[in-house]
């Protein structure tokens, strides 16, 4: 199971009370940190990786942090087999997931529906939290439906924060009884709000520290190491983890263009990879270790989810263009960060050509926007109110 260093979730599972959820009374009277558990799902690498920044950064601040992984948490293999089924559908069905995806955001009863599906979940979930913890903070659309049902029966006395790693905000993001969301941006909170999220904040984005503008030095160094010509523009093409979604032909459009060399991040993907490669397109990439520097590399971010890498592109102060992104929530990302301002999002093959051009000149002004999603910390939000809440030591539970 996925979690990171402060407890694991086992001793967590160790420590808790079975069936009982942290309450304020529970926190020790001595002079440890206060503790707070990160849930995340492991459904691609985004939502971990939020996870961890937001962990680190807590840390930092003389909080406790636990991260674990919901899926990991359901019962005989359940959650592997969601993950599965879904980079299936992606990977050869991608119109199955777009379908389920519209159903998901046009049926009214799609969020009481999921959770309905979730309440076998709630004691492993409870089992995850330490009777120390003081907030429990959701990156992953599941937990935050498990969280609200869990704060609002009563079953969880200590705030629950969801922290919003999509731009688009679709209905199983949002749960009755969830005390704050950090979203990225205005349109992201008007979104969340409108399907009825009480306290939406626009709480600025997270990524790890290396990510970040490169000098002309740093351009130079990134390029020798990875074997890049000197001077020619390069675009780098992302499909997340997975490498899931019309890389392939993405790849041959940027490189008809004549504009930029595309650098193609096959990530797990072996497949992709030696397809790129018989076809001569570019630069095909495995999994790469070290983002910050490829990143510094290039000139241009081509990406077709709207997740964190396209957040670590605008970090790096990179043009961010949005190009034959996936369904579901890939097309739903992709409007919503054109609205915010922080992408280009090319609809037609034949306008790819001047987006990049632009984007390689400086001449498109998305990138001013996208660097002031950087300007607050979402854990300051998340600090306050573990600060300011005040203690509970019992709390009838509804149902």
């Amino acid at each position: 199971m996925w979690a990171t260093t402060g407890r694991s979730v086992g001793a967590a599972r160790r420590g808790a009370v079975r069936g009982r959820a942290p309450l304020a009374s529970d926190v020790a009277s001595d002079d440890r940190p206060p503790r707070i558990v990160v849930l995340s799902g492991g459904v691609g690498a985004g939502h971990h990786r939020a996870s961890e920044e937001l962990a680190r950064r807590l840390r930092r601040q003389g909080f406790l942090v636990d991260c674990a992984d919901v899926l990991c948490a359901m019962p005989r293999g359940s959650g592997r087999l969601i993950c599965g089924v879904y980079r299936r559908m992606l990977g050869v069905a991608p119109w199955s997931y777009h379908a389920l995806f519209r159903l998901g955001c046009r049926l009214p009863g799609a969020a009481p529906c999921t959770r309905a599906l979730l309440r076998p979940l709630w004691p492993r979930v409870l089992r995850l939290l330490p009777p120390d913890t003081r907030a429990v903070v959701s990156t992953f659309p599941l937990a935050t439906q498990v969280l609200g049902s869990l704060r609002r029966t009563g079953r969880l006395a200590v705030p629950a924060i969801t922290y919003l790693t999509d731009f688009g905000v679709n209905p199983i993001w949002v749960a009755p009884g969830i005390d704050v969301y950090c979203a990225a941006h205005e349109v992201s909170r008007a979104q969340a709000s409108a399907l009825g999220a009480v306290d939406v904040r626009v709480a600025g984005r997270v990524v790890a520290a290396g990510f970040r503008p490169a000098s002309p030095a740093d351009r130079r160094r990134a390029r020798e190491r990875f074997g890049f010509p000197p001077d020619v523009p390069l675009a780098l093409l992302v499909a997340g983890s997975w490498g899931v979604g019309e890389v392939a032909t993405a790849a041959a459009e940027i490189a008809a263009t004549g504009v930029a060399l595309p650098v193609v991040a096959c990530a797990r993907n072996a497949a992709l990879r030696r397809r790129l490669r018989r076809r001569g397109v570019g630069h095909a990439l495995g999994w790469v270790d070290d983002m910050p520097t490829l990143m510094r590399a290039v000139d241009v971010l081509v990406e077709n989810a709207g997740g964190l890498t396209a957040l670590e592109g605008m970090a790096c102060g990179l043009p961010v263009v949005t190009y034959r992104p996936i369904p579901g929530h890939g097309t739903a990302n992709a409007a919503t960060m054109q609205a915010a301002g922080v992408v280009s999002w090319v609809r037609r093959p034949e306008a790819l050509r001047a987006t990049l051009a632009a984007a390689i000149d400086g001449t498109r002004p998305e990138r001013g926007a996208a660097q002031a999603l950087f300007e607050a910390d979402p854990t300051t939000v998340i600090v306050d109110l573990v600060r300011r809440w005040e203690p509970i030591a019992t709390q009838p539970a509804r149902r």
